[in-house]
């Protein structure tokens, strides 16, 4: 139920041989004395829409079974106490997934992976990436477990401080412990996807959450008469080793799979060990950005029992746009990096100005359907067994003010990787999310006694809000020189695109009676008027995307890319 747990990346097992893929398939043998296949060239725009599109696909799978989870663990145990207990445990996943997978360890290894195959592209002398592997994976791994360990033993500190007004803090105390088992897990899922990644393999990662969901939903079902809750920590802690399973078998391809070429080998220095000033600063934002959730359980646990679940189920459902508008970027990080790696700055701004576009559009179309249909969403997927219609309007008032930050989260997760992409320590966008996170907690004080859930969600908008509008600020001279003013011109139309259809929609969901008609008519109006104010390409911009690409589902990425 995080922020990226419900909807993001997937994997395989095997070697990845999907047409994502530009390295061609390896015959023979893979150990250090074969022939070594040549590097891959730099990637297409018809590679990007394909790679855009598999992980597209498989995200939305991710987070149709992350409803199916939701839907389940409101079915199962409602909105109240044990629902809020396991919430409180379920920081550790969200938080070990923000920091270890998405975000924080994939913005220090994925230039560092990208550097390493430029160098291995170049001739050097040992291989880079199994030099790199060799001279992080082993560090990193006891790092991870021995923090399991401890955030397992204090786990009654680690819930009393998270949430000290929570009236069943023993079953939040076990959960916990269960959880703490992703640190390990997720942490190596991270590296692997990182890797993969950076190496233009797309779907084994993006395959991740579909198996954590799989996991925690069969658990629930398996074991919730005769555990409770605590079944769906347990099938926290079985997907998280899942993650790790599903993507092994692809990275142990790709290190032992060496570099190609009769260039005569030259010889070159050792690749340097990871940064870890680099390490430091991702994870000291992505552990900022993620600390949003720890204020909003923390204002939440001293309101009345079922707050922190309103929340939570409010920001699942509302969060979906923003994930699938960040697929696009998810596949092109790798190429910003490697572009820096190269040198070609020019490439690197050019393709973070076109993420900005498309990830704007796509997230304000979204939060348009999102704003307009908000209480027929969350009755249709979530008022059943002990989920009621209070429930549901209380949810849907909180998840309207929380689509309002969407854009900016969006923009903040594309911004960003425009800092890190380099790989450079840089502790600016450190400072902007402190900054916003400054502003979350001071908003959401003032508001949260008054105003309940629906303050804290506002104070979480205008925090991730300010925090989007420094990093777009500091981009000139600190990351990828974007040019901001063209970046806000270019968001003008489809904002105002935006607000008109969430007014249309609204009008719209509200007439069919109630069920499916509901939120479908309401997401085709908004979806209509969107297009006809102008929130998406005009046609003219979209023909020379379109030419080159002759079935349908090429199409549609294409354009979205170009």
């Amino acid at each position: 139920m995080s922020r990226t747990t419900g909807g993001a990346p997937g994997r395989r097992t095997g070697t990845d041989k999907s047409a994502v893929t530009a390295v061609p398939a390896v015959s023979g043998s893979l150990g250090r004395s074969g022939p070594r296949p040549p590097e891959p060239a730099p990637p297409s725009p018809r590679l990007l829409a394909r790679a855009a599109l598999l992980t597209a696909c498989l995200s939305v799978a991710a987070a149709l079974l992350g409803l199916v989870r939701d839907q389940s663990l409101a079915r199962l145990f409602g909105a109240g106490r044990d629902t809020d207990a396991f919430l409180v445990a379920w920081t550790v996943p969200e938080f070990a997934a923000t920091l270890l997978i998405e975000d924080g360890l994939a913005f220090a290894l994925i230039p560092a992976f990208s550097a390493a195959l430029a160098r291995r592209a170049r001739g050097a002398a040992d291989d880079p990436v199994r030099s790199l592997v060799a001279g992080t994976l082993p560090r990193l791994m006891p790092a991870f477990a021995a923090v399991g360990v401890l955030l397992a033993l204090a786990a009654p500190w680690f819930v009393a401080v998270l949430a000290p007004g929570l009236p069943d803090p023993a079953l939040a105390v076990d959960c916990t412990r269960l959880t703490a088992s992703c640190v390990l897990s997720f942490g190596l899922a991270g590296y692997c996807s990182a890797a993969l990644r950076a190496h233009r393999r797309f779907l084994a990662p993006a395959a991740i959450y579909i198996v954590h969901n799989v996991a925690i939903i069969t658990a629930m079902y398996a074991f919730g008469g005769r555990w409770g809750v605590r079944s769906a920590a347990f099938g926290v802690a079985a997907g998280g080793c899942l993650m790790v399973a599903v993507q092994l078998p692809s990275l142990v391809a790709e290190v032992r799979r060496g570099r190609g070429g009769h260039a005569e080998p030259r010889p070159a220095a050792p690749v340097p060990p990871l940064d870890v000033v680099l390490l430091a600063t991702v994870l000291l934002f992505a552990l900022c950005r993620q600390s949003q959730v720890l204020i909003e359980r923390f204002l939440a646990s001293g309101l009345p029992a079922g707050a922190i679940s309103h929340l939570n189920y409010a920001q699942k459902v509302a969060q979906i746009p923003m994930t699938l508008s960040m697929m696009l970027s998810t596949v092109t990080f790798p190429v910003v990096a490697r572009a820096l790696a190269d040198g070609d700055t020019e490439r690197a701004r050019g393709r973070v100005e076109r993420d900005v576009s498309v990830a704007a559009r796509l997230v304000l179309l979204g939060t348009a359907i999102v704003v307009a249909c908000a209480p027929q969403l969350i009755g249709l997927l979530f008022q059943r067994g002990a989920f009621t219609a209070r429930d549901t309007t209380a949810t849907a008032g909180v998840m309207r003010v929380y689509a309002l930050g969407l854009l900016a989260q969006t923009l903040t997760g594309v911004l960003v990787r425009s800092y890190f992409s380099a790989g450079r320590a840089t502790w600016y966008p450190v400072a902007a999310m402190t900054a916003g996170i400054a502003a979350t907690w001071g908003i959401g004080a003032c508001t949260a006694g008054s105003r309940g859930a629906v303050g804290i969600a506002a104070a979480n908008a205008a925090g991730i809000t300010l925090t989007a509008a420094l990093l777009l600020a500091g981009t000139g001279r600190r990351g990828v020189p974007l040019r901001a003013g063209a970046v806000l011109r270019g968001l003008r139309r489809p904002l105002g695109a935006a607000g008109g259809a969430a007014v249309v929609g609204g009008l719209v969901a509200g007439v069919p009676p109630a069920g499916p008609a509901g939120p479908a008519a309401g997401a085709a109006a908004v979806t209509v008027v969107f297009l006809l104010l102008g929130g998406a390409p005009g046609v003219r911009a979209l023909a020379p995307a379109l030419r080159p690409v002759r079935s349908l589902p090429q199409r549609l990425a294409h354009a979205l890319i170009r």
